[in-house]
């Protein structure tokens, strides 16, 4: 089999493909299998390696432009009219002719102006690999190796904008080449590529919509082509390959109704695998031990290996099987629905119409069941044919109620398997399956299948039986009320404490999961996000024998994660307030203070750390608020005499005040996309004229160092230039330039992806260096007038009062001056490095 299906055939059987050997592993492995007749090359799975994870795809159908053999007269011409693009990306799917080895035009856009306004081109090098070149205004990148020229589908994307001329070339979901500098050679800025032109697919054009040579002419098959007007990102040009269109300012959608195809050109229809296993997955080479990568899709044999308790465990249940279950679902049936040995069931793929039959069967011999209480086999052969129908690829054009039927048994089999009297048989099979977390995730898998449901007229679909059930909207919620599940995960979890003698000995202390257990996913675009989530969960409340307390109390809110094995974690959501009868629970991303100058993406930092940080910004920020606005009332009503320290002290207070205001409630606007650039906006201009203020305060203090022939009038109109007018500038201009990627994804506030962050972190860097240079200016100038005045008033005093009086001479400008000049933020850089430094910002600045 493919990878893809090789491990999904071992998961099947509860085990996993063969793990890549430890060092000095191989040569003996390779001389046991060769004994075992296994010549080839056999699949692997990498130790840590995202591709055990299950790789979501699904199948597309779409129409192909067939381009036999290199002619002067094959082509397609794209009816669509483009306007003029600052910016452009062009995707496809490409099948290259690996017969041809000359140079080959995939796509060709000319204008009046310049005949190859957009092209591009590619060739098959001598070791097998096609190489692009994207031309844009007549200039020409170089070729650079994109995927191998195997007659595979492969998925590309280029993109070019007119900003620095910046293009990229990106291949089966990895960007392959980027640069920048590819624009006309003569003006100075960078045009835009022309509209109205000419766009051909599989020619080049010598003059504007024809004049085509063979020797340039395209060879193979393309089908799935989508222009845009502006610079897909890369989870983008993710969704792209999955086969899904991104309708934002699309120019042309892939449609043979919007082609004119010249009549030799053959148009088929093909089913792409979406996204494409193009990825190479791990080999062990059984001749030599060695191992390598080959193409995931390539059929390979492949070992599924069991750890020896799980095995174990299979082995006697299937030996103290009676099989009843499966005589009577095989029966009932007239087929083998399920199968009678685990370990030799061949594993077919099924179709949505085979997985309804199978379900409907189980269901029936299942509610025939006066109590439905399962073998160890029949439970796993159950949990087998849930496996199976999970991973069913749902086509385009499928019956949609066969597919809501399809789900209403699937949860009805959840609901059989999970009753309790079935708990000593999952306690049974601990070792194979670890607990029926199992079947959350299994269900997890399940519903992703209701996406074609849901229309603008049907928002959200809710399926359930009796405990246990499932609801599909923009949110994925899915919810298992008391069963087997809670009292596995309960009994799992029991300690023993001991105690004074006068207790007896011993007293044990267990956790009882009193709530219903919900597993929640919140998707865009048939996408996964992370946003925040606020849930109230109903307590199951036992009360012990004299009915006076509950014989639970109530812990911060744990989770199970599947991934975990199914143990308990406190990672992700915390308890907002509990009571008797419910829990109401808060799982969050958030924006803190310490990631103002945060110029790296950091890895996800646990509840408990980024709930500190967050009440750290608020109370810091809020008391500053509350000094700042009472500092700034100060000024104005009690009349202090109007000066350049006072004028400029007070810019500074208005500019750090409004900035911190706004933060304090910028996560109030995340979910408004306006909002949220808006606040982004004014945050950028209100914090970058704080600082600009604290760059004119230590202008203002080297002009009273330093002698400076300026008066007082100029030097205030040049404050003001700087104090505003620098800021405003400052985030006009990346307005402007970066409008598309102004935004964090998860936060209000700027990229830090696309390096929008230097818009701010730059101009902070610098105002904080000549800051740095008039402190040490200063202190310098302290410290002299400070031993001057020590020799003149106390000329006997000792040397060790000399030296404390220099170092208070020191540490008191340094002290005063630090914040006033905005010195403490230089450690905000320095928060990817330890959540330490993270803390330390926040207290510093946020009090500032």
């Amino acid at each position: 089999l493919d990878w893809w299906h090789a491990e999904r055939s071992c998961g099947q059987r509860f085990a996993q493909l063969l793990f890549q050997p430890q060092e000095g592993e191989g040569p003996p492995l390779s001389e046991l299998l060769q004994s075992h007749h296994l010549p080839y090359s056999i699949w692997l799975q990498e130790r840590d390696s995202v591709l055990h994870k299950h790789k979501w795809r699904r199948d597309h159908v779409v129409p192909v432009l067939v381009f036999r053999d290199k002619t002067d007269s094959r082509y397609a011409k794209v009816l669509s009219e483009f306007p003029v693009l600052p910016a452009v990306t062009a995707c496809a799917h490409l099948q290259w002719d690996t017969r041809s080895q000359e140079t080959a035009t995939i796509f060709s856009y000319a204008v009046p102006a310049f005949i190859n306004e957009f092209q591009l081109r590619g060739f098959v090098d001598e070791e097998g690999f096609v190489r692009f070149a994207l031309i844009v205004h007549e200039n020409h990148s170089p070729y650079l190796p994109v995927f191998r020229a195997d007659g595979q589908w492969h998925h590309f994307c280029v993109t070019w904008q007119q900003e620095n001329g910046t293009w990229a070339i990106y291949a089966d979901g990895k960007r392959r080449a980027s640069a920048s500098g590819l624009c006309a050679a003569g003006p100075a800025v960078t045009q835009a590529i022309h509209g109205q032109g000419i766009f051909i697919i599989g020619q080049d054009q010598d003059s504007l919509g024809g004049t085509f040579k063979e020797k340039e002419s395209f060879s193979g098959n393309i089908t799935d082509l989508h222009i845009w007007q502006k610079v897909l990102g890369a989870e983008q040009i993710e969704k792209v390959r999955s086969c899904w269109v991104v309708e934002q300012d699309l120019v042309f959608g892939w449609s043979l109704n919007a082609l004119e195809v010249e009549s030799t050109v053959g148009e088929v229809t093909t089913r792409l695998l979406c996204p494409g296993p193009v990825e190479e997955c791990p080999v062990l080479e059984v001749g030599s031990g060695g191992f390598g990568y080959t193409p995931c899709q390539q059929p390979l044999p492949f070992i599924c290996h069991y750890r020896k308790d799980a095995y174990q465990q299979l082995e006697k249940a299937q030996l103290e099987s009676s099989h009843s279950l499966a005589a009577r679902v095989n029966a009932l049936a007239e087929r083998t629905v399920i199968p009678e040995n685990i370990f030799t069931n061949d594993v077919q793929d099924m179709n949505l119409s085979v997985a309804l039959a199978a379900l409907d069967v189980l269901t029936t011999v299942l509610r025939g069941a006066e109590t439905p209480l399962l073998e160890s086999s029949d439970l796993l052969a159950v949990l087998q044919l849930l496996k199976q129908v999970s991973d069913v690829e749902v086509q385009e054009g499928e019956d949609l109620q066969m597919l809501e039927q399809l789900c209403q048994y699937y949860v009805e089999v959840t609901e059989f398997i999970l009753e309790e009297q079935n708990m000593e048989t999952w306690s049974s099979v601990s070792q194979v399956v670890r607990g029926p977390m199992a079947v959350v995730e299994l269900c997890d898998k399940m519903v992703s299948h209701l996406a074609p449901l849901l229309t603008a007229g049907r928002t959200k679909i809710t399926i359930q039986h009796g405990n246990v059930g499932l609801r599909r909207a923009l949110v994925t919620n899915l919810w298992f009320g008391y069963s087997s599940l809670q009292r596995c995960l309960s009994a799992s979890s029991a300690v023993s404490q001991d105690v004074a003698a006068s207790h007896g000995g011993q007293k044990y202390l267990g956790t009882e999961v009193g709530t219903a257990v919900i597993s929640s996913r919140l998707l865009s675009d048939y996408q996964e996000i992370s946003t925040s989530v606020r849930y109230r969960l109903q307590h199951r409340i036992q009360l012990s024998v004299d009915g006076n307390f509950p014989v639970f109390s109530l812990f911060p809110l744990l989770c199970v994660s599947p991934d975990a094995g199914g143990m308990w974690s406190t990672s992700g959501c915390s308890v907002v307030t509990s009571s008797l009868d419910s829990t109401a629970c808060f799982c969050n991303h958030t924006t803190n203070f310490a990631v103002l100058l945060q110029v790296y993406e950091l890895q996800q930092r646990t509840t408990k750390e980024v709930l500190t940080l967050q009440t750290m910004t608020f109370i810091g920020c809020g008391v500053s608020f509350c000094a700042l606005i009472a500092t700034f009332i100060l000024f104005v009503a009690v009349g202090v005499p109007k000066s350049e320290r006072t004028t400029v002290h007070m810019n500074l207070i208005f500019a750090l005040a409004a900035a911190e205001a706004l933060l304090m409630f910028s996560e109030l606007a995340k979910t408004n996309q306006v909002l949220c650039f808006t606040i982004t906006a004014f945050l950028h201009l209100f914090f970058m004229a704080a600082f600009s203020w604290m760059l004119v305060e230590g202008l203002l203090l080297w002009s009273k160092v330093v002698a400076v022939n300026m008066s007082e009038d100029r030097r205030m109109k040049f404050y003001y230039l700087t104090g505003w007018g620098l800021p405003i500038t400052i985030v006009g201009v990346t307005l402007v330039s970066s409008f598309d990627k102004y935004v964090a994804e998860h936060h209000c506030w700027l990229n830090v992806q696309s390096n929008v962050i230097w818009a701010f972190v730059g101009p902070v860097l610098f105002i904080l260096a000549v800051n740095t240079f008039v402190l040490l200016r200063v202190v310098m100038v302290t410290v002299a007038s400070a031993r001057r005045r020590s020799k003149m008033l106390t000329p006997n005093s000792s040397l060790e009062k000399q030296i404390g009086v220099q170092i208070w001479a020191t540490a008191k400008p340094v002290l005063v001056l630090l914040p006033v000049l905005g010195l403490t933020w230089v450690c905000g850089v320095l928060v990817h490095l330890s959540i330490i430094w993270a803390y330390v910002f926040i207290v510093l600045n946020s009090f500032q």
